[in-house]
């Protein structure tokens, strides 16, 4: 039996990556150098792993499925005693673990099936990451890409936005991978900004500002941020339009609504 056969496992959301020229574009895209703190997130079979190692021999990997481990290890190990290996869960993972030193360079082709806990995930280690490139179902990098009014814009592209500047670099179809897919992938680069371009003065109630006006988005702002605020606060509201659906206002706007609310005294 070939000693790297390993059949992809669905409760892992694993689809490899098989396609030599899109393997290579995505590594290209990131530009991996020698002393970059660089962390492969779901490395798979190592098909983008052998040519981060090239870069940057001191790669460090999180996989969470053991029956790979050995399997990578075999590939890498002796060529590349650098090499560090986490077997673990990334939803889990502390990352500032990693970036004791210097800012992560997070490269990955994310399992689709947590794709978005994962992405909140990572968020909340904005301060100790440089960039991140990830290969996620397109619908999804659609949705952190879109702009306020289009169909895609939700409570995800929001957050993502508020925490980094979105780079929908390029689609990559079902047949680059083994097994194939049901739906199209792309490729995204996130790069944390150093500081916001409009901070919220309790990040807290932002979020959760963003994730009430936004469970019921055909509602009004007004409607949906009933269950958060009284009467007299929504009624106090001066810098917003409460008559307009959560979809139509950016990011900007809700900071702008959220550091309002923070001066009238609301918390969470």
């Amino acid at each position: 039996m070939d000693p790297f056969f390993h059949k992809a496992r669905k409760r892992f959301g694993q689809n490899f990556l098989t396609d030599s020229g899109i393997i290579n574009r995505i590594v290209s895209s990131i530009r991996p150098k020698a002393d970059d703190n660089l962390l492969e997130i779901g490395p798979g079979k190592g098909a983008i792993t052998a040519l981060l190692l090239e870069a940057n021999p001191t790669l460090n990997i999180v996989e969470i499925d053991r029956d790979l481990v050995p399997i990578l290890l075999a590939q890498f190990d002796s060529r590349y005693p650098e090499l560090k290996v986490h077997q673990a869960d990334a939803l889990k993972f502390d990352f500032s673990e990693l970036a004791q030193d210097k800012p992560l360079r997070i490269v990955g082709n994310l399992p689709y099936n947590i794709s978005t806990p994962l992405i909140f995930h990572l968020l909340s280690f904005h301060g100790k990451v440089k960039d991140m490139h990830f290969m996620l179902q397109k619908e999804v990098v659609d949705r952190m890409a879109a702009a306020a009014g289009e169909k895609s814009y939700g409570r995800l592209s929001i957050m993502v936005q508020y925490y980094c500047k979105v780079d929908n670099l390029f689609p990559v179809p079902p047949e680059c991978f083994q097994p194939q897919p049901k739906v199209d992938s792309a490729i995204v680069r996130l790069t944390p900004f150093t500081t916001q371009p409009k901070q919220a003065v309790d990040v807290k109630l932002f979020e959760r500002i963003v994730n009430v006006a936004f469970q019921q988005r055909r509602k009004t702002l007004r409607n949906g941020l009933k269950q958060l605020l009284n009467t007299e606060q929504l009624d106090s509201i001066s810098t917003t339009n409460l008559s307009i659906r959560a979809e139509t206002l950016g990011v900007a706007d809700f900071v702008t609504l959220s550091n309002e609310l923070s001066e009238m005294g609301v918390s969470v």
